[in-house]
């Protein structure tokens, strides 16, 4: 659909939030003459419009500032991290055009069949998807490989080496591309949300279970086996209660939110969430007020970890509705701060922002958006 150098120009355009002819040519080392004309062929092609005029230094002329057109090409997304399972349509600008649910499946097969019938109801509201649909991108909780093809573990659905992208592209005729949940949050957050202007920076989602990923100097950090960032199964309890993965003392057995539920229980208390624990912690309940501290604690020293690692630019935090207004985000912060070096204290920023069946769904559509973008090729 794209030539190599129009895929970089779109992605120039992209992660700049607009740019002008001249800039482009200065970034590529080609001239503006042989700039401009690949630029008017993109935007023929409805890949590029043209905004406002930048004002020229000293007496130059203004320059066109060169967006990427929103409908250029269009993506789905399938998040199977909840039953029933969400599939989302969005644009170049990361925005929800249409969205579907449908039976989520632990067969891959089935699965896969199950998204091919559930494809046709995302497209209805829009004739021209069919045409401008260029990818799909799939996510989940577990290790994926590095071609993004290849599920090698999922703990959560039971799975090991499952070919999942081949199987679901064989169902549905599309390229696809399968990712980890939190990798893809990332990816996410980077080209349409928060990170967009951030060089380097560590995604932490808490939720049922724990995952982390990491752009470092502008790209997606998956490591050599697509395993980089994984917090959610480091040992932060020698001997620790025992975890799914195998090992005794993970991350995700002390904060997770499955975790917080099962203590919640075994103290035989009748809240099981954070906002309910909260409630009985302001009301002086010594046990919520003590896994509210545990679990902060154990997230809040797996994050200092994280930085003092990377360093990054900031540290975003993807959370159940009210997680992180109360006691608990209070002590993870706290233990950030008390378990980096004395010297960096302070100095990385933490955001956090709420999670919801949209962002799940927008993130696993735009695995298949930043690979058009980079130019890399789905299964």
């Amino acid at each position: 659909m794209l030539t190599t150098l129009q895929r970089q120009i779109l992605g120039a355009v992209n992660a700049s939030g607009g740019i002008s002819r001249t800039e482009l040519a200065q970034l590529s080392g080609m001239s503006k003459a042989a700039i401009g004309g690949v630029v008017r062929e993109m935007i023929d092609a409805g890949f590029l419009h043209e905004a406002e005029t930048v004002p020229g230094s000293g007496q130059g002329r203004p320059s066109v500032r060169l967006v990427v057109h929103p409908d250029g090409a269009w993506f789905a997304g399938v998040s199977l991290l909840q039953n029933p399972a969400q599939m989302a349509l969005i644009n170049l600008h990361g925005e929800i055009l249409s969205r579907v649910s449908f039976a989520a499946d632990s067969d891959p097969q089935r699965l896969a069949e199950n998204i091919a019938l559930a494809l046709p109801a995302l497209l209805e509201p829009h004739p021209e998807a069919a045409k401008k649909m260029v990818g799909l991108g799939v996510t989940l909780s577990g290790l994926i490989d590095e071609h993004q093809s290849t599920c090698v573990q999922s703990a959560l659905l039971g799975w090991r080496d499952v070919p999942l992208a081949k199987l679901i592209s064989q169902a549905t005729g599309m390229d696809v591309a399968i990712e980890n949940d939190a990798k893809a949050l990332a990816v996410s957050e980077k080209n349409f949300g928060q990170a967009r202007d951030l060089s380097s920076f560590t995604l932490v989602s808490h939720g049922a279970g724990i995952g982390s990923a990491h752009f470092i100097a502008g790209k997606l950090h998956r490591g050599l086996h697509g395993g980089a960032g994984e917090i959610a199964h480091c040992t932060l309890e020698l001997n620790g209660s025992p975890c799914r993965c195998g090992k005794r003392g993970c991350l995700d057995t002390l904060a997770s939110l499955n975790a917080i539920a099962e203590m919640a229980r075994a103290e035989g208390l009748d809240a099981t969430t954070i906002g309910g624990l909260e409630q009985q912690a302001m009301q002086g309940v010594s046990a919520a007020i003590r896994i509210l501290h545990r679990a902060g604690s154990a997230l809040g020293l797996a994050i200092s970890h994280l930085i003092q690692i990377n360093d990054p630019d900031m540290i975003l935090i993807a959370h159940q509705d009210a997680d992180f207004s109360g006691l608990f985000g209070t002590v993870v912060q706290q233990s950030i701060e008390a378990n980096v070096l004395p010297g960096n204290a302070g100095k990385t920023p933490v955001r956090t922002f709420t999670l919801n069946d949209d962002t799940w769904a927008r993130a696993a559509a735009s695995i298949a958006a930043h690979r058009f973008l980079v130019g890399l090729k789905p299964v």
